[in-house]
């Protein structure tokens, strides 16, 4: 599964920051790009793709294991515990090596689970990023959060109150899209850099940087691998 920490390589980090600082520059407005390599847990999928690999061992196994009917009297034949044990090997084995497969298939844990789920968790994460890194507590409420979850492929953008009195929601879900639409594209360094771009033009008029402007929140890329 692709790491928010590996998407990046340190001159692909400094051109977003980069962005940032710009876009920064001409409004009061104080943006912050995360990137996180997921926004929730997920144990189900990993439970799912075990739980199939067993019961198709336990199928492998049940015939691919001798059976004699009638064979009374012969000492010679398999005991029937013989079978019995190799498919409960086989079957705890698979269930392993499924959850093992589960936890680190991307594709796999996305079809096992749920797509509200992972959209509750995305927004739930989002939330809990813009008040743990404080952006909520620019001394104008102009805060601005720009949030990508790689493993849902679910982007999100969140605005302070000031941001949202002036621009309203349609202004975040346009960043939304063309944050989603870049990603889809395998565009992440230019399509980072074009929404922060956008964001800043956007903000400058109804929220412009004054000459007194403070940089209330560093200008760096978040990255979370958690």
């Amino acid at each position: 599964m692709q790491q928010a920490s590996d998407l990046f390589n340190e001159e692909q980090r400094k051109q977003i920051e980069k962005s940032v600082s710009e876009a920064e520059g001409r409004t009061s407005c104080e943006i912050v790009p995360v990137v996180a390599t997921a926004s929730g847990r997920y144990d189900r999928p990993e439970d799912m793709v075990g739980l199939w690999l067993a019961v198709l061992a336990a199928v492998a196994v049940w015939f691919a294991s001798p059976r004699t009917l009638n064979d009374s009297g012969n000492w010679d034949g398999q005991s029937w515990m013989v079978p019995v044990l190799i498919m409960v090997a086989g079957v705890v084995s698979a269930f392993i090596v499924g959850i093992v497969i589960g936890s680190r298939v991307g594709w796999l844990r996305r079809l096992f689970t749920p797509r509200q789920q992972m959209l509750d968790e995305v927004a739930a994460r989002a939330r809990e990023t813009f008040f743990d890194k404080r952006i909520h507590h620019t001394s104008d409420a102009t805060g601005l959060l720009i949030y990508v979850s790689l493993f849902e492929h679910r982007a999100v953008v969140l605005g302070d109150q000031n941001v949202m009195d002036k621009l309203g929601q349609d202004f975040l879900d346009r960043l939304c899209q063309q944050l989603t639409t870049g990603f889809q594209q395998g565009n992440f360094v230019e399509t980072m850099c074009g929404v922060i771009a956008n964001a800043g033009e956007e903000l400058a008029g109804p929220l412009p940087r004054s000459s007194d402007d403070v940089n209330e929140l560093e200008d760096s890329l978040i990255l979370i691998d958690e």
